[in-house]
């Protein structure tokens, strides 16, 4: 596990992103992979035949375990990059993830749809707090870290906005 707290290699990331995509919301948030975890994580993509598991000799007695996607689990990891929707486009993390990964997509209009729907989002009214159905600002608050939360969340929007704005022109 070390290795992937390291940062994850290619398949790794990619059995993160199949195994957490859209289908997996009753999960209640991005997966996030401990010993105990990862294994039945990849066992299942296995057995649904999105990867392909190889035994290698290893450096000592212990075996290597390679995995590759099979072209099923490179459609599947493309599908639901290019269907990225829901809480894949309003959940922060999610939406990293999918941002990370997104350069796969070979197609930059099937890109572009996702980051459209990212931006539509953002563009929408919205915030932490609200008085009845009306969100409040930051200058609506009087608590000093509701108002901190709020302007760190404005020019984290504003910043973002932007970036998608250049990358969609």
């Amino acid at each position: 596990m070390r290795e992937v707290a390291q940062g994850p290699r290619p398949v790794e990331a990619e059995v993160c992103v199949v195994e957490n995509g859209p289908d997996d919301r009753d999960r209640g948030g991005p997966a996030v992979f401990g010993d105990g975890s990862l294994y039945p994580a990849i066992s299942r993509l296995v057995k649904a035949g999105l990867l392909d598991r190889r035994a290698e000799p290893g450096a000592s007695a212990a075996q290597r375990h390679t995995l590759s996607p099979t072209t099923t689990g490179r459609t599947e990891l493309l599908r639901r990059l290019r269907d990225a929707d829901g809480l894949e486009i309003s959940d922060g993390t999610r939406y990293f993830t999918v941002l990370a990964f997104l350069s796969r997509l070979p197609d930059t209009a099937d890109r572009h749809a996702v980051l459209r729907r990212r931006l539509e989002f953002l563009e929408q009214p919205a915030s932490f707090f609200h008085d009845g159905d009306v969100p409040l600002g930051a200058e609506d608050t009087g608590a000093p870290y509701r108002r901190g939360m709020l302007t760190i969340a404005r020019a984290t929007s504003r910043a973002e906005r932007a970036w998608l704005r250049v990358v969609l022109s």
